[in-house]
């Protein structure tokens, strides 16, 4: 089958009235979920014979799920079906995978018990051909390897289990987002040679080739195709490094602190942690030297940057792969790097299909542009971006216009190129499209949409419509508001701009080269045609000066940027900005006092009436600012790390239309101007100004404002602050501000009921909030840690609101929050809280609950808790009973309206519901006097259980010391029918030391082996239990996981075997010892012989025996079943 030709990836057969408002309601907002894109018949009518369209549907889809349901063969609908369906499988090649819903499968094979009757009643008026075509269409399907409902506790663990199978079978193939990409597959064959993931080996490969030519898809389709094979994978590009690195404009490229940040964010990433620390650089090496990882780093040309986030291969554990991609083939050798892949371009017939694909949506020319695409591919040159920027260009154009642009392309590779992108440019159809595609290329590649608006509001150039123009051609595209452009659509805008003036660089509209920005400032050589000035200042390799008068001979100048992502910059004044054309709307000079000692960039009043944007980031030695008396069109202010600035200008209190003003870690700022209340402003952050000890006059209609670790001694008396959504004082430098009997009562008189997001800390004085906390309905943030004295919360109130509750910290605090029963996420760590009352079963939709270290915390009950995901008890000395989810599975659950994930719909069929079983990771490290026998034996519905325990119980009916590594279990022989196999696993574990970096991630994979009459053996695809320890001693992890018996290959009919093999694995160069492990086998979590601790614990009762009244066809059981503990430092 052309996956090309795919219209669906997943085609459903079944009896609606059986499945169609449960199972298969829930099945689909899976698929959906997941991005598997399935068939839906909603729209079509059922008849006698099946309809034309879903013949079609049939034919066109990766994979076909048939739901045998008892009255699926009373549907002659159905079975025409399903007769298709067998003959897309035997001629197509078309996957099929069968579910038992509600039957046995041997009475589908054989048409028996009630699926037999209603079978029976369908055949009636039928020919013997119908009725046997549809016999052996049954027959068939109910052969292959599928999934038996009877065989899961709840519909949601069979949904999500089968919807990941289907995700694993449909990764075999491309992802749906490279389908379009003529010839990824042959680079993907390539490409696997390379890589030889068999190797165990670490390996770092290299994508060389030229801008254009396809490199980042093919390590993005790579990237989709293998990354759920490792532990923990990641994709890395230019605009993350980039971020990173605006932090450090002006640093030294070996700066250290730069360094530590990139390797902070990159961990982040990979191990998907937020706020990730680290404090020194090997902690790449030590979080990732035991994880099988998958790297992908695109667009890369920095030594440093590959030198900090992948030195050496044996930073990684084994079986890791590197992909670097990048256009300097010598950077990768410079880095050791020897399997290299060279992008090549494109055969003739390959560069004719890109072309057509983009041109006229097919992989062929259509018809009677046969020659006509020849020719203009042939002219055009092969770059593959080239190609598809030429056909979105000639999208529905007429031959007249295909033949008008053939006589402009010229021979020569770089020409072609060149040509083929420019004649992109020429085609936009209005002239202010073409101002705008420059604009970018020069100034705003990368910039946001509103910025890039509020930039050329005054040109009328229309810049919504623009851009979509340019989306629309290919030329740029937008992803999160962000403008992006190809480097090389970049590279050819700016060639159209040194063209206006090959010779004078002061007559061009942009300069954005160094020599010709060298020139112009140094010799006062602009014109009044010079728009914008872009200087990247990573390029400058010894001092730019720049003449006093450098900018007076450019009155029409707006746009002035020097700019850095991190190297050592040096910019030379004589004294100051002498003059500054009153046309600028923009003005980046960030860190450009670093170097220059320059205390004011101008004396007096510079006219810049036009002044949007003001960014002078990192001035660490700027210590006034201008008279910006007359920028009154400013609107965003930027004065980070400003750190010598002692005080802000009275002219701020005349920028009426200043929305933004930021300037946190200004740490000699000691004042702010008295009359500076603007009506625009909407955002101050005065974060880290730390001699700052006065109340900023402000205007009510501010929205967020930011005053962590300022010394502000009072609150105004007068100030109501009505339309404030965030407002953040955490870490107060200076205690008066709170010394008072109600600490709070002069803050609480400034917010308004629209306050959204509320954060404060460190408040030693206050000991109970006060009940006016009930206006603020609308809060849905409230962080209040650290308060060691609060003793109250008012009661009797409620926030309707609020989703985020953090008390942490606040140890005096005994009573549970009774203030908002819609709370998603509570911390109450560290706090004196000493039980969770009954009514707690009123916050219905908390889903993380976080107690750790609470000293007095003796008993608690979260048994009606339904949707809790993770659970931290860790640390509370004095717990000694735990009633966690008390209920049974057949109980039914009620669906909630939970804005993040709506678990349940209220359409759901109670049998759904009633299967329903929460599965929660519980904490309760070293809470010794708990009863552990008690709380195991509520196993059944933990997703994970971590404890401090130096023992594995009773109830784990096989078991090995540390010292031991494999264990072979009896497995009397099952029937594969039975399509979930269960496995308990415990593991006590010793740490000892804890590294500094605060944590130990154990990762324990589990797999499956089978083998076949012939020896021959088949894995099933592993799954990874990740388990984090915080704390030195003995933990005890316990874990349940069912996988299903459904890998794709015929010899499964024929398994057999008697045991099943453990093997536990892990490295020996991390701080911890393996003391003991146990695992049991079941098949039924819901039985009681499967509670943990259960009397009736038999220690060979680990398989299926269940008679099901007929012997089933297909045989067999597990050869090996591979437990692998990996343990890797955090």
């Amino acid at each position: 089958m052309d996956y090309r030709n795919w219209l669906y990836d997943v085609f459903p057969s079944f009896s609606g009235e059986d499945v169609r408002i449960n199972f298969l309601s829930h099945f689909l907002k899976e698929l959906d979920r997941k991005l598997i894109k399935a068939f839906k018949d909603n729209e079509i009518e059922r008849s006698h014979s099946i309809a034309p369209a879903l013949v079609t549907a049939i034919r066109t889809s990766r994979i076909a799920v048939v739901v045998f349901s008892p009255k699926y063969a009373s549907s002659s609908w159905c079975l025409d079906e399903l007769v298709e369906i067998v003959r897309c499988m035997e001629e197509l090649g078309q996957l099929v995978l069968p579910i038992f819903y509600g039957l046995d499968p041997s009475h589908v094979r054989k048409q028996t018990g009630k699926f037999g009757e209603g079978f029976a009643k369908t055949c009636k008026m039928k020919t013997k051909a119908v009725k046997i075509r549809w016999q052996q269409a049954l027959t068939v399907v109910a052969n292959l390897l599928g999934y038996h409902s009877q065989n899961f506790n709840n519909e949601a663990k069979m949904i999500e289990v089968i919807v990941n199978d289907l995700l694993g079978k449909l990764n075999y193939t491309s992802s749906k987002d490279f389908e379009e990409c003529v010839g990824i597959e042959d680079h993907i064959a390539e490409m696997s040679l390379l890589l030889d993931m068999e190797s165990e080996e670490v390996r770092m490969i290299g994508i060389w080739g030229p801008s254009g030519i396809g490199k980042t898809t093919i390590a993005r389709a790579l990237f989709s195709r293998l990354s759920r094979r490792f532990q923990c994978s990641v994709f890395i590009d230019r605009r993350f490094i980039s971020k990173i690195m605006e932090g450090y404009r002006g640093a030294n490229p070996d700066d250290y602190n730069m360094k530590l940040s990139l390797q902070r964010h990159f961990l982040s990433e990979i191990l998907g942690t937020r706020h990730t620390q680290i404090d020194h650089l090997g902690a790449v090496e030590n979080r990732l030297k035991n994880q099988k990882v998958l790297i992908s780093i695109d667009d890369l040309d920095d030594q440093v940057v590959l030198d900090v986030l992948a030195g050496q291969a044996h930073w990684f554990g084994s079986g890791s792969r590197i992909i670097v991609v990048t256009k300097d083939r010598h950077f990768l050798r410079a880095h050791g790097i020897d399997h290299i892949y060279e992008v090549c371009l494109p055969s003739e017939e390959r560069a004719l299909e890109i072309l057509c694909r983009s041109a006229f949506r097919q992989n062929s020319p259509r018809e009677g542009f046969e020659k006509l695409a020849v020719e203009v591919t042939r002219h055009a040159g092969s770059l593959p971006l080239g190609l598809t920027v030429l056909g979105s260009t000639l999208r529905g154009r007429d031959k007249a216009y295909w033949m008008d642009i053939l006589p402009t392309l010229q021979s020569g590779v770089d020409e072609k190129i060149e040509k083929t992108l420019r004649i992109s440019y020429d085609g936009l159809d209005r002239e202010e499209d073409k101002v705008i595609y420059r604009h970018i290329a020069c100034l705003f590649n990368g910039e946001k949409i509103p910025d890039i608006k509020l930039l050329l509001e005054d040109r009328n150039l229309g810049v919504i419509v623009g851009i979509q123009n340019l989306v629309d051609k290919s030329l740029i595209h937008v992803r999160s508001d962000t403008v992006e452009m190809h480097s090389l659509l970049q590279e050819i805008g700016r060639k159209i701009v040194r063209a206006q003036s090959i010779d004078e660089p002061g007559n061009r509209e942009f300069l954005v080269d160094l020599d010709d920005i060298c020139d112009v400032l140094g010799e006062n050589s602009g014109t009044k045609k010079v728009l914008g000035v872009a200087l990247d200042m990573d390029k400058i390799h010894d001092e730019l000066h720049v003449h006093e008068n450098a900018f007076k001979r450019m009155s029409n100048l707006r746009f002035l940027k020097f700019y850095t992502f991190g190297k050592e910059a040096r910019l030379r004044l004589n004294e100051s900005f002498d003059y500054l054309p009153s046309k600028l709307k923009i003005i980046v000079l960030g860190q450009i006092s670093n170097e220059i000692n320059l205390e004011n960039l101008w004396e007096g009043v510079s006219p810049l009436g036009r002044l949007k944007k003001m960014d002078l980031w990192g001035s660490k030695n700027l210590k006034e600012i201008p008279d910006l008396s007359k920028a009154t069109s400013l609107e965003k202010l930027d004065l980070k790390g400003c750190s010598s600035l002692v005080e802000l200008p009275s002219s701020i209190s005349k920028l009426n239309k200043l929305t933004e003003l930021n300037m946190p870690a200004c740490t000699n700022l000691e004042t702010l101007p008295t009359g500076m209340n603007l009506e625009s402003l909407n955002r101050l952050n005065l974060k880290g100004c730390t001699r700052l000890r006065t109340f900023p006059n402000l205007s009510r209609n501010i929205s967020e404002l930011i005053l962590d670790e300022t010394s502000i001694t009072e609150f105004p008396s007068n100030l109501y602050l009505e339309h404030l959504n965030l407002f953040s004082m955490e870490g107060i430098k200076s205690e008066k501000l709170w010394e008072r009997a109600q600490p709070l009562t002069p803050l609480m008189t400034m917010l308004s009921p629209s306050l959204r997001i509320l954060s404060l800390s460190d408040i030693l004085s206050l000991v109970e909030l006060p009940s006016s906390f009930h206006n603020l309905h609308k809060l849905t943030n409230l962080s209040i840690t650290r308060c060691k004295n609060l003793e109250i919360l008012p009661t009797g109130i409620n926030l309707p609101s609020l989703i985020r509750l953090i008390l942490s910290g606040c140890s005096r605090l005994r009573s549970f929050p009774d203030i908002s029963r819609n709370v998603l996420d509570l911390n109450l760590s560290q706090t004196g809280i000493e039980e969770i009352p009954l009514w707690v079963e009123d916050f219905s939709r908390l889903k993380y609950l976080f107690m750790e270290s609470c000293p007095k915390l003796k008993y608690v009950s979260i048994s009606t808790l339904r949707h809790l995901e993770m659970v931290d008890f860790s640390n509370c000395g004095a717990l000694t009973g735990a009633g966690m989810i008390g209920y049974q599975s057949g109980e039914a659950m009620r669906p909630d309206d939970i804005e993040t994930e709506v678990l349940v719909p209220e359409e759901a069929s109670s049998s759904f519901q009633d299967n329903f079983v929460p599965r929660v990771k519980f904490r309760l490290i070293n809470c010794f006097d708990l009863n552990l026998e008690a709380l195991l034996q509520q196993q059944s519905v933990f997703e994970q259980l971590i404890l401090s325990c130096e023992e594995v119980p009773s109830y784990f009916t096989h078991k090995a010391a540390g010292a031991s590594t494999s264990l072979t279990v009896p497995l009397l022989q099952t029937s594969l029918s039975r399509q979930i196999f269960g496995l308990r696993a415990c593991a006590v574990v010793v740490f000892d030391p804890i590294p500094t970096l605060g944590s130990v991630c154990v990762y324990i994979k589990v797999s499956c082996r089978f083998k076949d009459e012939h020896g021959n053996y088949f894995d099933s695809a592993y799954h990874q239990e990740n388990i984090t320890a915080y704390k030195k001693g003995s933990h005890m992890f316990i874990f349940d996981y069912c996988f299903p018996l459904n890998e794709d290959n015929a010899h499964l009919a024929k398994l057999s075997c008697d045991h099943v093999d453990i093997q536990f694995h892990f490295p020996s160069n991390v701080p911890c010892k393996l003391i003991e492990w146990g695992i049991r086998l079941i098949e039924d979590f819901s039985s009681p012989e499967n509670q943990l601790f259960s009397p009736s614990t038999d220690e060979h009762n680990v398989a299926d025996e269940t008679d099901h009244g007929e012997e089933c066809e297909v045989q067999g059981c597990f050869s090996f079943l591979n437990l692998f503990f990996a343990i890797c430092q955090w």
